[in-house]
């Protein structure tokens, strides 16, 4: 495969080149593209450096595969692009995520809707990955009808600006501030931009992208999201309310057998899940599993996972193995532009 990262200096872009190495995905020529201010640049992969290159010339030479992690503008201005010239567009931005055109997927979940004619494919957002990695197993048993989800964040989520305004709080200095507050010792319950139904887009996007990912719009969702001083990874707190009863026993064997879920639930030794042990890692961690006593057929559960591995980057990977693997995407296969 000729592969290119767009966004390659970027911290998700950081993680992709992470990730492709780690899992050894098959690149033949690898492509670092990057914005005009970060063409030129040199990057490592494995035991080879690379030369930054343009978006432009990224399309001249007409990769395979285009993973992308450079913000929706780019993602929606440079994406089609690319699949004009044959290639395949997996794409980490909200661009393309609510197009009814365009597939939104989780490979665990609903890999299986891809096809070779999907051209450009949308990774969902960090904290609706984890998310629906739990609760799918439990909709498909019991029938989701209402959840509620309360967020964590990490900032660097947000990215790099984030990361070193929380670091430089941290540290006593002054320095650039990627929020409109500071964030180190406190809690911003403002996650994206605000919008005009009072939720911010973050929020709507955990509200939408499930009922895409799982092709079903019987249930609905609410949700809260807040940026926190840590650096590891997203939690969340959910509470589902399911047409159907459920034994706590039979939930977590149910996720304990879902691929990509690892159980963390004892309270006699306070094993939970938290992000300082979710960083670096792949899976997705529930914990704190237990019955809604207030409510019918509720449960109450929290959720923990690497943003920048599963919540991005592994996830956009996987999807690209999918398609390798099931000849959904090849090196011979080009559109005429």
């Amino acid at each position: 495969m000729k592969v290119a990262v767009v966004g390659a200096t970027g911290m998700v872009g950081q993680v992709m080149l992470k990730v492709l190495a780690e899992r050894n995905f098959p690149i033949s020529e690898l492509l670092l593209v990057a914005s005009e201010r970060s063409v030129g640049k040199k990057l490592p992969y494995l035991d080879k450096e690379y030369t930054v290159i343009g978006l432009a010339d990224a399309i001249a030479a007409q990769p395979d595969i285009a993973i992308f992690s450079a913000g929706g503008d780019t993602s929606l201005e440079w994406a089609p692009k690319f699949a004009k010239v044959g290639t395949t567009v997996i794409d980490n931005s909200s661009a393309w995520r609510m197009d009814p055109t365009k597939k939104l997927v989780v490979p665990e979940i609903n890999a299986n809707v891809l096809t070779d004619e999907d051209k450009i494919i949308a990774n969902p957002n960090c904290s609706t990955i984890q998310l629906v990695m739990a609760l799918n197993p439990l909709h498909k048993k019991y029938k989701m009808k209402r959840v509620v989800v309360s967020t964590y964040q990490s900032v660097s989520g947000t990215g790099v600006k984030a990361v070193e305004q929380m670091e430089n709080e941290a540290a006593g200095k002054r320095g650039e501030m990627a929020y409109p507050y500071p964030i180190n010792r406190n809690a911003l319950p403002h996650c994206d931009v605000f919008m005009e139904n009072g939720y911010t887009k973050e929020e709507m996007k955990l509200a939408r992208e499930p009922q895409k990912i799982l092709d079903d719009r019987t249930f609905s969702i609410t949700a809260t999201a807040v940026r926190i001083p840590t650096s590891g990874g997203h939690s969340e707190s959910v509470n589902v309310e399911f047409q159907n009863d459920f034994d706590l026993s039979e939930v977590r064997k149910l996720l304990s057998e879902t691929s990509g879920v690892v159980v963390q639930d004892n309270p006699d030794t306070n094993t939970y899940p938290m992000p300082i042990y979710a960083h670096g890692k792949d899976e997705v961690f529930v914990g704190r599993i237990r019955r809604d006593e207030t409510q019918r057929n509720t449960l109450n559960m929290w959720i923990v996972s690497d943003n920048l591995r599963k919540g991005a980057a592994t996830n956009a990977v996987q999807i690209a193995e999918y398609l390798v693997e099931n000849n959904l995407v090849s090196s011979t296969s080009k559109a005429i532009s």
